[in-house]
């Protein structure tokens, strides 16, 4: 697995922070194991100085404002790296998948129920574990809105799935206007 760059970058927006944290709820939506997952990749990658535990990391991603539980701690470049060092493992791992979701070859009706299912656990995650109350939360938990999100949100985690996935998904982060 590749490591973190030596070099310190750009810090990630708020937004940002949002969209990588909606990302890994994506991850975790599609992989019923993909909190294990998130612990696992964060050890096998070398990342254990900066996520020890699943607590810890946990705690990192809690700095999301979006959550129900906020930390008003700031992530470090390091530690948002190593996120985005994570999705782009699990979005590797979960690419079959993500790129059934999103095939037009697919019959209409059996991909629809794919998405409903993906969405329904989306949602579970959502309401579990975001503030409803939050202007963001409610547009991706809205009827119309809601579905167009979620499907940015898993084109995006396919595009950052393979070579230069962690540059594209480091760019698209920072540009992040959800």
């Amino acid at each position: 697995m590749a490591q973190a760059p030596a070099s310190v970058q750009t810090p990630l927006s708020r937004r940002g922070i949002e969209r990588l944290d909606l990302m890994l709820l994506c991850a975790e939506a599609l992989d019923l194991n993909g909190g294990e997952a998130m612990v696992w990749l964060s050890e096998e990658m070398g990342f254990t100085d900066l996520f020890p535990n699943r607590v810890e990391l946990w705690k990192r991603r809690c700095t999301n404002p979006l959550r129900r539980n906020t930390r008003r701690a700031s992530l470090k470049p390091e530690e948002t790296d190593a996120l985005i060092r994570i999705l782009t493992a699990l979005s590797e791992r979960l690419y079959p998948m993500l790129r059934t979701l999103l095939s037009s070859a697919e019959p209409p009706d059996l991909n629809a129920q794919r998405w409903d299912l993906f969405r329904s656990r989306l949602r579970e995650l959502v309401l579990e574990r975001l503030n409803p109350r939050r202007g963001g939360v409610q547009r991706l938990l809205d009827p119309q809105e809601g579905p167009a999100l979620s499907r940015e949100l898993v084109q995006s985690m396919a595009l950052c799935a393979g070579e230069g996935g962690f540059d594209r998904l480091r760019a698209s982060l920072l540009d992040a206007a959800v």
